[in-house]
């Protein structure tokens, strides 16, 4: 009986150990993610209605067991639905960023993500094209990152503090600055990230 109980006891641990850790990050890992997005707000008192999709591949690279840096490329297609009609946005973006994961080993790990951007939009309201915009921006957003496998792992954010700068591109033209700041369901990104 002891043998038996021994023996289940050992093959309990194994099984418990082999499922503790799927996968994690440590220095000098290399991935790759894609980050799909979505966002909508409606404005009250205004009739207006924004639905935003992004996606955003982009090549991480740790430089330490807990930070790692990422340069990709953002698409991003916009609607706003306001009292003169529909306005279509298109957008391209480069970033440049980075992330501090808070157990990295880990399966699942808290992270926080932040970020640079500069790119181009161009806008068209029915049948007219608008001036195209240089856009400049920043921004940090928390995050979760949860390893599926030994080298898949999904990653979301829900929120975002961010500074946006968009200037048309046009002679004379000044610039728009905006601040936003939510934690909410309003800005929620899902991706997934595939380590080497």
């Amino acid at each position: 009986m002891k043998k038996l109980l021994f023996i289940a006891m050992v093959a309990f641990g194994l099984t418990a150990n082999a499922q503790e850790e799927k996968g994690g990050f440590e220095k000098q890992d290399l991935y790759i993610t894609g980050t799909a997005g979505y966002s909508q707000r409606s404005v009250g008192g205004v009739d207006t209605d924004d639905t935003v999709f992004t996606f955003s591949p982009s090549v991480g690279y740790f430089i330490t067991d807990n930070i790692a840096l990422e340069l990709g490329v953002g698409f991003g297609s916009s609607k706003r639905n306001q009292g003169l009609g529909e306005v279509k946005t298109n957008s391209f973006d480069i970033n440049l960023g980075g992330n501090y994961f808070f157990t990295p080993k880990k399966d699942f790990s808290f992270m926080v993500g932040a970020g640079l951007s500069y790119g181009k939009r161009s806008a068209k309201q029915g049948a007219v094209k608008g001036p195209d915009y240089n856009t400049f921006g920043f921004v940090i957003a928390p995050g979760v990152n949860y390893f599926i496998s030994e080298s898949f792992a999904l990653r979301a954010s829900v929120g975002a503090l961010s500074y946006t700068n968009v200037k048309a591109d046009v002679s004379g033209a000044k610039s728009n600055s905006s601040f936003d700041f939510n934690l909410d369901f309003s800005d929620i990104n899902f991706g997934l990230t595939y380590k080497f």
